[in-house]
């Protein structure tokens, strides 16, 4: 079998598939990762095809993050600037490839042009979704950025405020996608979050059901399969000089900014007077080193990156801004989180971890020296949550995700 995988082109996106696509080729599949053209040596490590998507979807190197601007302009970034030119590349990769009983596709839920293929080609789908936010529902609804009260709506309301969620974007998204798929004389397509994004066939969460519980109005072909537990560095070593601070004395409190933050200055500087103020050995980890403070206190240190899956074991805590992927790793880890979410898939994140009892919040305007350190304080002295910590952690340790996450993929080879 032959599967095609089509992440967006973030490391939150993209690691996960690339976990999927090494645990497939070892099942003996023939597989090709299709996205950003950057990813290229991590899919090449992992052993996989790889086709280059010609496009450079913006990052924080170059250009704020979209996810700092709130949904609305996020989706009109994605209608105005994206999809015209992905949607055609991603359905033209699918059409070229797709051999009938021998491809499968499986695809984010922002691959509309992988959808469109289903629908005009028949190609088998899944739609995977790395984190719970785009799973809908008025019974236990997502905390989302955009809506930051919507799950305290009453339940009746709620139904009323995803229809206009819905309209907004339809009006905003539709057009590119209808445009597209008119030139393919398909007919044009509405609702589009709540009665076409998914595929039909098969929709795969990869996390796990005490994480985001499955709710009755679901769609009723979703799996769970468990966290991927890919932090994208698995052949990279420990920096030598990183595992020398790690070992030379208590386990200190990783800061790291994540993809989201370009701006880190406020950031470094909390962080470093934080680990003054506690007496704590600390680890500052971000690409910009020009918004580093000029001295840093005694025991912190910075790196530009650390393989988390080594590093996160022998640290204390971890501060991150509440990617699904970080947030897995400290719990498989045992380590308390501090998070500060900023937006997309970020708060709803958070807001589960908190649930399971092994993380804080802390919101960017009060991330000041002072309550920061308080925060972790609270954080590192509370014995319920180091309890909460080692019992997810357990948990963890025994999950099996790959095991389902391919047979759910590879049993639509069945519907080609």
């Amino acid at each position: 079998m032959h599967v095609l995988l089509i992440p967006f082109g973030t490391d939150g996106d993209v690691y996960p598939f690339v976990w999927l696509g090494r645990v497939l080729k070892a099942r003996g599949h023939k597989v090709t990762l299709f996205t950003e053209d950057r990813y290229d040596r991590h899919a090449r490590r992992a052993g996989l095809n790889f086709e280059p998507l010609g496009i450079q979807f913006a990052t924080a190197s170059d250009t704020p993050n979209p996810q700092l601007k709130g949904a609305s302009a996020s989706f009109e970034i994605l209608a105005r600037e994206i999809l015209p030119k992905t949607l055609p590349r991603w359905y033209a990769c699918i059409r070229d490839c797709y051999v009938p009983g021998e491809t499968v596709v499986a695809a984010c839920p922002g691959a509309f042009g992988a959808r469109i293929a289903h629908d005009e080609l028949g190609v088998p789908l899944a739609t995977v979704h790395v984190y719970p936010l785009m799973l809908r529902s008025i019974h236990q609804p997502p905390v989302m950025s955009a809506l930051p009260r919507f799950h305290l709506v009453p339940r009746f309301l709620r139904p009323v405020t995803y229809r206009m969620v819905d309209a907004l974007v339809d009006r905003v998204i539709g057009p590119p996608i209808n445009a597209f798929r008119a030139e393919l004389g398909l007919p044009p397509v509405r609702r589009i979050l709540k009665e076409w994004y998914n595929s039909p066939q098969r929709v795969i969460g990869l996390f796990p059901d005490w994480f985001a519980p499955p709710q009755p109005d679901w769609p009723p072909q979703v799996r769970l399969t468990g966290f991927p537990m890919y932090d994208g560095a698995e052949a990279i070593s420990m920096p030598p000089d990183a595992e020398a601070f790690l070992s030379e004395g208590t386990p200190p409190i990783i800061f790291s900014s994540g993809s989201p933050l370009h701006d880190v200055q406020w950031f470094l500087q909390a962080s470093a007077e934080a680990c003054r103020i506690l007496g704590r050995r600390g680890i500052l980890l971000t690409r910009y080193r020009q918004f580093l403070p000029e001295t840093l206190p005694d025991g912190v240190r910075h790196f530009e990156f650390l393989p988390f899956k080594a590093a996160l074991p022998r640290a204390a805590a971890i501060v991150h801004h509440g990617g699904i992927g970080t947030g897995s790793l400290a719990l498989a880890a045992g380590v308390p989180q501090l998070a500060i979410p900023f937006g997309l898939d970020q708060p709803d994140n958070a807001a589960r971890f908190k649930r399971l009892g092994t993380l804080l919040t802390i919101r960017r305007e009060e991330y000041q020296a002072p309550l920061l350190a308080e925060r972790l304080r609270t954080l590192l002295e509370s014995p319920e949550v180091a309890a909460r910590c080692r019992e997810c952690a357990e948990r963890l340790r025994h999950a099996n995700p790959a095991e389902p996450a391919c047979r759910a993929i590879e049993e639509l080879q069945d519907q080609s």
